[in-house]
């Protein structure tokens, strides 16, 4: 159970951005980059297509109901037209002013009337009406003889216009008749009173019936896309023209209550329906558009269609492109994983192969000169570890030796006390001492003061040897007879100070040895008075002191005993190039004096 919940963590911490492997984040960033603008570049077109095609559409609407609306405006342009000409034809006028007009009269009007008839087909009847009540026309009656047509709503909405062309619309419910026999919804009519000039008295009015034929032409003709139809309403709401196609007679009239245009959506029959309009300012019609809201579904569905296939394409190159560009960028990467997996393994000498000039053939061969430097560190250090045991080998050996040879000299110091050789146990004894401290138990540091004891036994043998040609001075600051220091390391400075200084020159010399702190370093300095070095020889000792210490540990410890060299590695190993040295002064005939300096450790600067 634990076992599973650990796997399930690990899974969904793999999940992780963070932790996603390279290929899949390089595949998450190639897809973004291309599918995501592609889907926003599709909705975007489909957006602003159905934008365009609707204002397009609505557009093209407008232009046809302008265009129906002049055609409109033309034909009731010429009826009108046509009740000024005959309110100022001279044989109307005797027939509105006379109480008896003679037949003459009457007769001459109807031909005038007649010619209208014959030029404007669109005209299905005219009518005069006298105050009176009496009527001329050609092709219109009254239905009955007895009936009033001055008390007809046609005439009195014509006399309440006072002399103003009115477009009554169908003629419902009306005493007069065509011998055409029209129907009512088939004309409509247009109504004009005729004004005495002088009293503005009516004299009478003219009733001109216009065909519905062609206001249905002119609608007609128009198709708004494959499905639309026009419809006219008059300026009180009432239908002028509604095509039966449809199904619906009228709509409410607050729907284009003043206004002079506009477009609306409304469900009528449980259809969705657009409607555009646009009133005429002559004729006060409204003609308007009727379509439904699905008219332009075909174009928009071949328009997405085409946005659609264009966005699966790039879509689809966008896929196949990004798998092979985050497999070929993750390739080389995870190929270099398991080189570097089988390296952390133990095995150095798998190496990355590839020519390839990019970030990831530079990492690689990098790589592989890392693994080379690594091998070779490896190899240096066995060998260290080997010469290193080889040493401590040595060294115990070397032990034994000091240790019988210790107890021997000890050994013959009294036995020369026996004998009474004195010079001879002083010797022993001194020499006892030197290898004592020399060996000092196999510790590699030593105190002070037992380093210069050391001094002091050597050069006390050399004095046996060398008589009153040499003399020595140990000055031992006693606040520093505790502090540490490498052991033997002063033996070989005076032992060169004997061989190379004292003993060269002529009669007796002095070697000086003495001990300081300064700026929190030990200086321990080797002065003596012997033949001293010229330029090119003290040039030559410094080179040889700036040299790499491990060089020249490795070059000299074949030699047949330590030296400068010796002494300058053992201390810049020990405790560093910067903090530690040996500093050389010399002048021909006057001395050498040698300095060592080594810092102050934690203990001794506590003290």
């Amino acid at each position: 159970m634990h076992s599973d919940n650990r796997q399930n963590r690990s899974f969904w911490r793999r999940l992780l951005p963070g932790n996603m492997p390279i290929r899949y984040k390089l595949l998450v960033h190639f897809l973004l980059i291309t599918i995501l603008p592609s889907l926003v570049l599709g909705v975007l077109t489909d957006w602003v297509v159905n934008r365009t095609i609707e204002r397009q559409m609505n557009e093209n609407t407008l232009q046809l109901i302008s265009k129906v609306n002049r055609s409109l405006e033309f034909y009731v342009g010429n009826v009108q037209n046509t009740t000024y000409l005959m309110s100022y034809n001279p044989q109307v006028r005797q027939f509105l002013y006379e109480n008896r007009p003679v037949q003459s009269t009457k007769d001459v009007a109807l031909e005038f009337m007649r010619g209208f008839s014959t030029l404007q087909t669109e005209i299905a009847g005219m009518l005069v009406v006298n105050s009176r009540g009496e009527y001329l026309s050609n092709d219109m009656y009254a239905r009955s003889s007895s009936k009033d047509l001055t008390l007809e709503t046609w005439y009195q909405e014509a006399v309440a216009s006072k002399g103003i062309f009115k477009i009554i619309g169908h003629p419902y419910g009306r005493s007069v008749t065509t011998h055409a026999n029209y129907k009512d919804d088939e004309v409509v009519s247009a109504v004009r009173a005729i004004l005495d000039p002088d009293t503005q008295k009516v004299m009478g009015v003219v009733l001109i019936d216009l065909k519905l034929r062609v206001i249905v032409e002119a609608a007609h003709d128009v198709r708004l896309g494959k499905t639309g139809l026009l419809m006219v309403m008059d300026d009180t709401g009432s239908p002028i023209y509604v095509p039966k196609q449809l199904g619906f007679q009228s709509i409410p009239f607050e729907w284009i209550q003043g206004q002079p245009s506009g477009q609306f959506v409304k469900t009528v029959g449980g259809r969705e329906l657009q409607f555009i309009f646009r009133q005429s300012t002559f004729t006060n019609w409204s003609t308007i558009g009727v379509f439904s809201t699905k008219e332009a579904a075909p174009e928009v569905r071949q328009i997405r269609l085409y946005v659609g296939l264009f966005v699966f394409v790039v879509c689809l190159l966008g896929i196949t492109a990004s798998f092979m560009l985050s497999h070929g960028i993750s390739r080389p990467i995870q190929r270099l994983k398991d080189f570097m997996h089988r390296a952390e393994s133990g095995d150095l000498t798998t190496r990355y192969w590839g020519d390839a000039m990019d970030e990831i053939g530079m990492l690689g061969r990098s790589y592989n000169k890392m693994l080379t430097k690594i091998n070779d560190l490896l190899h240096l250090t066995e060998k260290q570890e080997r010469q290193k045991r080889e040493a401590e080998l040595r060294i115990l050996q070397a032990q034994i030796k000091p240790h019988f040879l210790y107890n021997t000299l000890d050994t013959i110091h009294w036995m020369a006390l026996k004998q009474g050789a004195n010079d001879v146990s002083e010797m022993v004894e001194a020499l006892s001492k030197l290898f004592r401290i020399g060996l000092s138990k196999g510790n590699e540091f030593i105190p002070l003061a037992e380093e210069f004891e050391h001094i002091h036994s050597y050069l006390q043998i050399q004095k046996l040897r060398y008589k009153d040609k040499l003399q020595y001075s140990l000055e031992l600051d006693p606040d520093m007879a505790h502090i540490p220091v490498l052991k033997v390391i002063l033996q070989p400075i005076v032992e060169n100070a004997i061989y190379h200084g004292i003993k060269e020159r002529r009669g007796p010399g002095r070697i000086q040895v003495k001990s300081a702190i300064e700026d929190r370093h030990i200086r321990l300095t080797v002065i003596d008075d012997g033949v001293g070095m010229n330029e090119a020889a003290l040039a030559k000792m410094r080179t040889m002191l700036l040299e790499d210490p491990a060089t020249k540990v490795q070059s000299e410890s074949t030699g047949s005993g330590y030296g400068l060299s010796n002494v300058q590695a053992r201390l810049r190993l020990t405790y560093g190039t910067a903090e530690s040295g040996i500093e050389v002064k010399s002048e021909p005939g006057v001395g050498t004096s040698v300095t060592l300096t080594y810092p102050l450790q934690g203990e001794e600067n506590r003290s």
